[in-house]
C-alpha cells in the first residue's frame, strides 16, 4: 500500500514541505531514498524499538521511502515521527485517513517519547503557508509553534498519543496563544537600567544618539571604566521590537536551537557577547551542517565585542560585508544560505596594552609607539563602518559614592522612539533603509544637508583636527540623529559640532 506523509526540511531560517512516500509490497528489503543523511538513515533502529514498545510489528515487506523532493539533502532526527507514522499507515496497522491534514516532526526516542527539534516556528510557518489543516509536534516545541496563527498545534508526549489522535481515539487539543498579551506584556521588560550606571553623562549620551539612528558604537577606556555596563545597557534603551521584527528574530534562534519550551516568542532584542577566541564560522555561520552565526542571532539587536583587539584580525574582517549589506551568504559546494544580520555592533577596547593611556591618574608602562600598535590591530575598514567612537573615563569617587538620581532607561527610551517614528517617516519610500544609520550617499545629500553654519563647522573640523575623508559622511549621519532627537527638521551648527565629537579615533595625533 502507498501512503504519503508530510515533513519539512529547514534552509536557512525557512523550510520547505518535505513529502514522505511509503509504498510496502511483496520482498523483504528496506530502501531509504531521496538523499538522506546518516542521522535520518538511523531511523529505522529507533522505529524498530518503538514499535515493539507499543505493541507494532515491523514489516516483514519490501519498503520503499521515498522523502520528495529527492534532489534536497534531510538532515537530522526530526523525520522519525512522520517516517513511523508513514510505515504504520503502509502496512494498515492504523488508518491512513487523516495523516494527509497534518504535518509532522519529532525525534523519537527508544521509549516513544518525542525529543524536542529545531526550528519549529519556520517549520509551522510552512505548515500553514501549504495548506495543512494543522502540525504535529513534540510538546516541548508545541509553544513555540502556536504563535502562528491560523493553525491548529498540536503537542504530543510520545507516539502513542499521536497514533490515538489518528486513529480518533484519543482527542489531543490544539495548543493556544494569546500573541498579542503576550507579546504587549514582555516587549518593554528589562533587568538592567541605564539609572544603574553613575556618571558617565556623555557616554550615555553616545549611547542614545547610536540607539536613535542604529549607528555602530566603539568605546575606548581604561580598564573598570564601565564600558561593558554601559553597553549591556543599550539593549533597554532600544525601541521595543515590533511583531514582524520578533518573529524573524525568533525563527533565527529557532533554527539554531536557542528556543526552549517556556519562550514561545523572542520579545526583547537581543544582546549577544561573544568571546574573543570566537572563530570565523562560529561569528557570521556556517559549518558543514550551516547555522546561523553570532551575527544572524543579533539580527534586531546588539552584538558586543568586548576587548575589540584581541578578537584575530581575521574574525574582525569578515564583519565588513555583513555590516554593509545587514545579511550573511554561507556559500557551499552543494547549498547557498542567506542568514539576516541587521543589528548594531557595539564595542570596546582598551587604549593600549597597560589599559591606561590617557588616564586621568595612573601612568602608562606601554613602550613609545604601542598604543599605535595596539590600535592597529584593528583595520581602517572596518572602523570606517563604526559611526561613534568615544572615550570612557573612569568615574571619580566622589560620584561613585554619591547617590543622585539618574536618568531611567525609559526616559531615554521614549526620545529614543519618537527619533525612530521621524525617521520611519522620512523613509517610507526607501523600503530598504529604516534608520539614518542606513542611509546611502544619494540619501545623505537629500535629508542630511547642514545649514551654512554647520557645513563651517565641519569643513573647520575636517582640516584642523585632521579627520579622514571617511568620517565626511558618518559625520553627517550623526547630525541628522542628533537633530532628529531634537526635533529639527535641519541640520544646526551645534548638531554637527556634537557629531564631530564622535569621532575620537579620526584625530590626527590622537594615539601618538
Amino acid at each position: 500500500m502507498l501512503v504519503k506523509t508530510f515533513g519539512a526540511a529547514v534552509a536557512g531560517i525557512d523550510a520547505i514541505p518535505i513529502t514522505i512516500e511509503v509504498d510496502i509490497s511483496r520482498g523483504i528489503r528496506f530502501f531509504l531514498v531521496g538523499l538522506p543523511d546518516n542521522a535520518v538513515k538511523e531511523s529505522q533502529q529507533r522505529i524498530e524499538s518503538v514499535f515493539r514498545v507499543f505493541g507494532y510489528t515491523w514489516p516483514g515487506r519490501r519498503i520503499v521511502i521515498n522523502m520528495a523532493p529527492a534532489d534536497t539533502r534531510k538532515e537530522g532526527s526530526a523525520y522519525d515521527l512522520p517516517l513511523a507514522i508513514g510505515v504504520l499507515a503502509g502496512d494498515e496497522q492504523i488508518s491512513a485517513d487523516r495523516i494527509g491534514d497534518y504535518l509532522m516532526m519529532g525525534e523519537l526516542s527508544l521509549d516513544g517519547s518525542l525529543k524536542p527539534i529545531r526550528g519549529a516556528l519556520p517549520i509551522a510557518l510552512c505548515a500553514k503557508g501549504n495548506g495543512f489543516k494543522g502540525i504535529i509536534l513534540p510538546r516541548a516545541n508545541a509553544r513555540e509553534a502556536s504563535v502562528v496563527e491560523g493553525l491548529d498545534v498540536y503537542g504530543a508526549e510520545d507516539v502513542g498519543q499521536v497514533i490515538g489522535f489518528l486513529n480518533g481515539t484519543l482527542q489531543l487539543e490544539p495548543i493556544l496563544f494569546d500573541l498579542d498579551s503576550e507579546f504587549s506584556d514582555q516587549a518593554s521588560y528589562h533587568e538592567m537600567d541605564l539609572a544603574d550606571v553613575k556618571g558617565q553623562e556623555s557616554v550615555k549620551r553616545a549611547l542614545e544618539v547610536a540607539a536613535a539612528g542604529g549607528h555602530n558604537m566603539i568605546m575606548i577606556g581604561a580598564p573598570g571604566s564601565g564600558k561593558s555596563m554601559l553597553a549591556k545597557r543599550l539593549a533597554t534603551i532600544l525601541p521595543p521590537m515590533q511583531l514582524s521584527e520578533a518573529l524573524e528574530t525568533t525563527k533565527i534562534h529557532s533554527v539554531a536551537g536557542k528556543m526552549n519550551g517556556e519562550r514561545a516568542l523572542l520579545t526583547q532584542r537581543p544582546f549577544r557577547s561573544p568571546h574573543h577566541t570566537i572563530s570565523s564560522i562560529a561569528l557570521v555561520g556556517g559549518g558543514s551542517f550551516p547555522q546561523p552565526g553570532e551575527i544572524s542571532l543579533a539580527h534586531n539587536g546588539v552584538l558586543f565585542l568586548d576587548e575589540l583587539p584581541e578578537f584575530n584580525r581575521t574574525v574582525l574582517e569578515v564583519l565588513r560585508q555583513p555590516l554593509e549589506d545587514r545579511e550573511i551568504t554561507i556559500s557551499r559546494a552543494r547549498v547557498s544560505l542567506k542568514y539576516p544580520a541587521s543589528f548594531m555592533l557595539v564595542a570596546s577596547m582598551n587604549p593600549c596594552p597597560c589599559g591606561y593611556y590617557n588616564h586621568p591618574e595612573k601612568e602608562c608602562t606601554c613602550a613609545p609607539g604601542m598604543v599605535q600598535k595596539y590600535l592597529s590591530r584593528i583595520s581602517g575598514p572596518l572602523l570606517d563602518r563604526i559611526d561613534i567612537h568615544i572615550e570612557v573615563v573612569p568615574v571619580p569617587f566622589e560620584k561613585l559614592a554619591s547617590s543622585p538620581q539618574a536618568e531611567k532607561s525609559e526616559d531615554v527610551r521614549a526620545r529614543v522612539i519618537k527619533a525612530r517614528e521621524l525617521q520611519s517617516k522620512r523613509f517610507k519610500e526607501h523600503l530598504s533603509v529604516h534608520c539614518n544609520a542606513q542611509m546611502s550617499s544619494k540619501l545623505l545629500r537629500r535629508y542630511a544637508v547642514p545649514d551654512s553654519a554647520g557645513a563651517a563647522i565641519l569643513r573647520n573640523a575636517m582640516e584642523k583636527l585632521g579627520l579622514s575623508a571617511r568620517a565626511y559622511d558618518r559625520i553627517l549621519k550623526l547630525s541628522r540623529t542628533i537633530a532628529d532627537l531634537e526635533g529639527s527638521e535641519n541640520i544646526h551648527a551645534h548638531h554637527v559640532a556634537e557629531a564631530v565629537q564622535y569621532r575620537s579615533l579620526d584625530r590626527s595625533g590622537w594615539a601618538g
